[in-house]
């Protein structure tokens, strides 16, 4: 039997879209194990899961504590949002006050860095346990920020982590429907970083699609008041992730009032999407009270797709993010990059893509580079560290003078405090 535990599970309607597309899949007798800190979420992702089960040879248990959870697991999907809504919105008001926009912040700049820096213990803690109670489970990570995030339990020790992301997909069906192309007939090729990765190739059979993009395009300027559209037509490359993710990852848009009205950024967007989860899994418990059935629609997410192909054999490609061990040569060495990857009873092995183009790897690297000094505060209890991360971010560095960097900072160590290393909660001059 096949045992699949779930942390964080209180994120209730992402981990009843799991459980459904894990219960369509033939994977025979399965073990669900259900952590969360949260009492009532946990309740209510016990009872969602046993409603999606129904007659299926299904067990589900709830579990306070994560090692009962993790005890004998082949399978860890990691869902964690450490200081839920309130640790967020501190994310976006302190940087606020200092002009900085943000429009998801859960990826890099400051307030990828914090969400980082606060996951950290729990991951460490995560770490440990998995090592002592299920040495040989599959770490399946959702949680972001997924780079810093994998780098770090990497740097732990960690072998067996993959870090799992929609974002290629579903931008592929995104351009696939653009060009007026079936999603099945198309062939596709990207590569990068997780949130910044590039469709390398777009294909239908011998026809290049980007020539498609380009006349679709040119017929429809709106599109053009897209990030990713800009991003494209001044790199080359189409980004794999939305236009409010690609605009804080560079410091050419959310520093300028002008760029953001002419691309309509929505500042503060991340707070609307709290507010509409927060909605869904009140729904969501509402329904489960009442014993009214729940409308759960496939998610096409890759961590049942991993863990079908392990337990069957059954070869597929996913996107994954796993080390750099020379699959990007010019991405930094040990970075957490994101690649096509064979999924099959062997396990996750991924695909060697070769050198990006210059000017997309160029952008890359300065992604990498934050990741790197935010995994380097937390391994060798640096909180300089944490600053100079900041300090290099693109979109940060491009609106705030040193000394207001180092201030906010200052300000989000204090807010953060109790989620922060020890060694990290101090106030630097």
């Amino acid at each position: 039997m096949t045992k699949i535990a779930f942390i964080g599970a209180g994120s209730v309607v992402f981990t009843q879209g799991l459980l459904a597309d894990l219960f369509g899949l033939d994977l025979g007798p399965l073990q669900i194990a259900l952590h969360d800190i949260d009492p009532e979420r946990l309740d209510s992702a016990a009872a969602a899961a046993s409603y999606l089960a129904q007659d299926r040879p299904v067990q589900i248990s709830a579990h306070l504590e994560r090692r009962a959870a993790l005890e004998n697991a082949d399978f860890v999907i990691n869902i964690v949002q450490v200081g839920m809504n309130e640790a967020t919105k501190i994310d976006f008001e302190i940087p606020a006050r200092y002009g900085i926009r943000q429009t998801i912040g859960d990826t890099l700049g400051v307030g990828g860095v914090f969400r980082a820096l606060r996951t950290f213990p729990v991951l460490r803690g995560l770490a440990k346990d998995i090592a002592e109670v299920c040495p040989d489970a599959w770490l399946l990570n959702y949680t972001n920020p997924m780079v810093m995030n994998v780098w770090y339990l990497k740097a732990l020790g960690v072998k067996k982590v993959v870090g799992l992301c929609h974002s290629v997909y579903w931008t592929m069906q995104g351009l696939s429907e653009l060009v007026g192309v079936p999603y099945e007939d198309v062939t596709y090729l990207a590569a990068g970083v997780n949130h910044q990765s590039w469709v390398l190739r777009f294909e239908r059979g011998a026809e290049n699609l980007y020539d498609r993009l380009d006349e679709a395009i040119a017929a429809d300027p709106e599109l053009l008041r897209r990030v990713r559209v800009d991003m494209y037509r001044r790199l080359g490359f189409y980004p794999t992730e939305t236009s409010e993710h690609s605009s804080e990852y560079v410091p050419w848009y959310l520093g300028h009032a002008s760029e953001v009205d002419r691309l309509r950024l929505p500042i503060g967007a991340y707070l609307e999407i709290v507010a509409e989860n927060l909605a869904s899994y009140e729904q969501t418990r509402s329904a489960l009270k009442a014993g009214e059935p729940l409308e759960v629609e496939p998610t096409m997410e890759y961590a049942p797709q991993i863990i079908h192909s392990i337990v069957t054999g059954t070869p597929r490609t996913v996107y994954a993010n796993v080390p750099n061990t020379g699959l990007i040569p010019n991405l930094q060495s040990g970075a957490t990059v994101e690649v096509p990857s064979l999924v099959d009873a062997s396990g996750v092995q991924p695909t060697a893509v070769g050198e990006l183009p210059p000017q997309c790897a160029a952008l890359n690297r300065s992604y990498l580079n934050v990741a790197e000094l935010a995994v380097h505060a937390a391994i060798n209890h640096d909180p300089r560290a944490i600053r100079q991360a900041v300090m290099v971010d693109p979109a940060t560095s491009g609106t705030l003078p040193v000394e207001q960097i180092w201030a906010l900072c200052n300000d989000l160590v204090v807010a953060h405090n109790n989620y922060l290393d020890p060694s990290l909660r101090a106030a630097l001059k």
